[in-house]
């Protein structure tokens, strides 16, 4: 199926929130109310995480994780009813937006619907107890696919929720079977024909972690059978390392492992590009640097995917939202970043191709990133300095006055070189003035 896959969306913005802790009312009709500041941040696809009922039973926190879902098939009443939703799904596409649903198909809160009613569906240890193969999820019981019955409920449950949302973002996809969602996908397509399918693939720790114990876990080469985005949890634990300043973690390494998505997966593969999530810490907590968290904003767009912002991002926030009680987002204690978020989608949709030819570079010395996408005659080329690098800088651009297309603010490069003052740059230029054979020689 993935081979349907639209390309297009790697140029595409997706912008997560969780209902309950958006807005101090924490309800849809709430959400409704800020549709339009998100769709200025250049937003086309709203990812709802999960809107269903909590369980009760081993919940964790005052008001549990949204990923123990008690009914597949119901809303959380403190959000709103089945018809609130309803109503914000159509707002959202009267705005020229799209929404996807967050699906938690591996497992369900041990007191749910399911379990109630179909207690057979669910893996068991020795003694005839409900088990989760991982230890840390205390909340949940895991579901047995290897019950078709379960397939054609869960397959039933996407229809009717595909009638609403464009899509689903599938919670630890790789636990459940490919040849599930192979079923699903194809069903759900005679719903909602080109829905959007996003998969949180996982880092190969927690692939062998699950492989030693027994249980099945797929790579992201076997999600993108059937699914159209993946994470890009393969690379994640580079990336945290660099940021966190690891020495044994350079710039190149980490875009080396980038560089190495293009001869592992799918020509047409796409990944979600995200600089954080609300299972990780945001860039804030890493990097207090505020210039630098303009510049790493604005290099997840240029790379070569969907760009990705998770509510709060805009504000530059440090703080990680808890999902296990009402953790409101503070977006009035932050810094506002939405006019920069909107240029870099902006730049995305009209300034890059879903085509391109992209590449980077690290100049580690100075932990300065250059990234382009060349689309034929142009060009866009992307400076970033991620530690805070300031001062003169290699251009590998041909000498010229150019405009720095976030700020329209000129650059001049002479002989090779131009003064780099730390804020992200974004250049768009002939393909020929782009000297890339330049930077295999050391400086």
């Amino acid at each position: 199926m993935a081979k349907n896959t639209n390309i297009a969306l790697r140029q595409k913005m997706i912008y997560s929130l969780f209902v309950r802790n958006h807005t101090p009312e924490g309800t849809f009709a709430a959400v409704e109310g800020d549709l339009d500041r998100i769709r200025a941040l250049g937003t086309d696809i709203i990812w709802f995480m999960p809107i269903q009922p909590t369980g009760i039973l081993m919940q964790k926190g005052k008001d549990g994780s949204p990923y123990a879902i008690k009914d597949y098939r119901a809303v959380d009443p403190a959000m709103g009813s089945m018809e609130d939703f309803r109503h914000l799904t159509d707002e959202i596409h009267k705005r020229g937006m799209l929404c996807i649903l967050d699906v938690v198909y591996n497992h369900t809160s041990p007191d749910s619907w399911l379990a109630e009613n179909h207690p057979e569906w669910f893996k068991r240890d020795s003694s005839g107890n409900m088990v989760s193969l991982v230890p840390d999820w205390s909340d949940i019981a895991d579901l047995d696919y290897s019950r078709k019955e379960l397939w054609r409920y869960q397959i039933d449950t996407l229809k009717m929720w595909a009638e609403m949302v464009d899509g689903f973002r599938c919670d630890v996809a790789p636990r459940v079977p490919i040849e599930f969602w192979q079923q699903a996908r194809k069903e759900v397509e005679a719903v909602r024909p080109g829905a959007i399918w996003l998969a949180e693939s996982t880092e190969k720790h927690f692939i062998k972690f699950i492989r030693s114990q027994g249980g099945y876990c797929a790579t992201d080469s076997q999600l993108y059978d059937v699914f159209d985005i993946c994470y890009d949890y393969d690379i994640w634990p580079t990336f945290i390392n660099y940021v966190k300043k690891d020495s044994d973690f350079p710039l190149s390494l980490y875009l080396d492992e980038i560089e190495k998505q293009e001869g592992t997966y799918p020509e047409n593969y796409v990944k979600l590009r995200c600089v954080e999530n609300h299972d990780q810490q945001r860039i804030a907590y890493y990097v207090e640097d505020e210039l630098s968290i303009l510049n790493w904003t604005a290099f997840s767009f240029l790379l070569k995917g969907t760009a990705f912002i998770y509510a709060g991002q805009e504000a530059m926030l440090s703080h990680q939202p808890s999902i296990f009680e009402k953790d409101v987002t503070a977006f009035a204690d932050g810094k506002d970043i939405s006019d920069l978020i909107a240029r870099c989608a902006h730049i995305k949709k009209t300034e890059l191709a879903a085509d391109g030819i992209y590449g980077s570079f690290a100049d580690d010395g100075r932990n300065v990133a250059y990234l382009w996408c060349i689309m034929e005659s142009k060009c866009v080329v992307g400076i970033f300095s991620l530690k805070g690098y300031q001062g003169e800088l290699p251009a590998y651009i041909s000498d010229g006055i150019y405009e720095n297309l976030l700020t329209k603010e000129s650059v001049d490069i002479v002989k090779g070189k131009f003064v780099f003052d730390g804020k992200p740059l974004i250049l768009k230029i002939d393909t020929a003035c782009f000297l890339k054979n330049e930077m295999s020689v050391s400086h």
